[in-house]
């Protein structure tokens, strides 16, 4: 769920601000880190705390040049492990399995082999018949593989946090390139 910030405009301007990175110290990276770490700030504050091991998973990067900066979860082992994030982040709209109830699931007690009403699966695996349709029921209750899950409304943290310091990083972003384009062409060596 890491972001990555991009430097809205000409790829020309991205290759002076690398080239002026190997020529010279810039401000660049650090500015680039006070943002990330104030954007991670506001991500640890907004995100839902049950145990807090999500909130002390999520990072800041900022590349070398500076021009680049991951902010969340980062790497793929924090990533399958915090997965269910998204969902706290978006929500879910729920699901529920009554078409795959029979409507005669009390028909001769309640034991039938297939308690799924075929005709209303589609697909190609589903058109076939191929689908698992062993009882799954008791004839009151419905449980296996197609439970009622409720849904869940969204909480979000991951655009809230961007958006609430969006004017920030864009000024001072802005004022650190424009600082570092004129003291480049104004030939000022390594500081």
């Amino acid at each position: 769920m890491a972001r990555r910030s991009r430097l809205r405009g000409d790829f020309k301007l991205r290759r002076t601000l690398r080239n002026i990175h190997n020529m010279m110290d810039n401000e660049l990276r650090s500015t680039m880190q006070t943002c990330a770490n104030r954007i991670l700030g506001t991500m640890q504050q907004l995100i839902p705390k049950d145990t807090g091991a999500a909130s002390a998973a999520l990072s800041a990067f900022v590349s070398k040049s500076g021009l680049d900066a991951q902010v969340g979860l980062r790497g793929k082992w924090d990533n399958e492990r915090f997965f269910y994030m998204r969902f706290i982040e978006y929500g879910t709209k729920g699901y529920s399995g009554t078409i795959y109830r029979r409507a005669d699931s009390n028909a001769i007690g309640g034991a039938h082999t297939k308690n799924r009403d075929t005709t209303q699966l589609r697909g190609r695996r589903n058109s076939l018949r191929q689908r698992e349709v062993k009882n799954k029921s008791d004839g009151a209750n419905f449980f296996g593989k197609y439970p009622d899950i409720p849904a869940r409304p969204a909480h979000p943290w991951l655009r809230p946090a961007l958006q609430v310091n969006r004017e920030f990083v864009l000024a001072e972003i802005g004022a650190t390139i424009t600082r570092t384009l004129r003291r480049a062409s104004q030939g000022a060596g390594n500081g």
